[in-house]
């Protein structure tokens, strides 16, 4: 219940909240693993198998902008390939807005955002 404080231990923690289908939940974390190698400290996840959503949990000593462009887009593409969804329990937040094209179509996208300014007209 406690490993997201604990990651922080190592320094910084690169998180993502995706989900997958069940045949490569897992596969998400060994990919990551050796794609960073040692540039990295730690590649963990965590989650929810029932819903197939994934908290996956990279860190390094400090941030590091050559790790994160290892990292995305390379993850969001590795998920849609699977047709899992990029912003899972969490939400998609400003930090994915960007990148949701990888889970859902332009129409579904446009959608959403008629739906947000009726609750959000700002």
């Amino acid at each position: 219940e406690r490993l997201a404080e604990a990651l922080m231990k190592d320094g910084y923690c690169y998180k993502y909240d995706i989900s997958l289908p069940m045949s490569v939940f897992y596969e998400s974390v060994l990919v990551m693993k050796e794609r960073l190698g040692n540039d990295v400290t730690r590649v963990m996840g965590y989650g929810h198998i029932g819903d197939g959503n994934m908290h996956l949990n990279i860190t390094t000593p400090e941030y590091n902008q050559d790790v994160m462009d290892k990292i995305e887009p390379y993850l969001y593409e590795w998920t849609s390939k699977y047709k899992g969804s990029i912003s899972a329990e969490h939400g998609l937040g400003f930090k994915k807005r960007n990148f949701i094209h990888y889970s859902k179509a332009d129409s579904a996208v446009f959608l959403m955002k008629q739906i947000k300014t009726v609750f959000d007209p700002k």
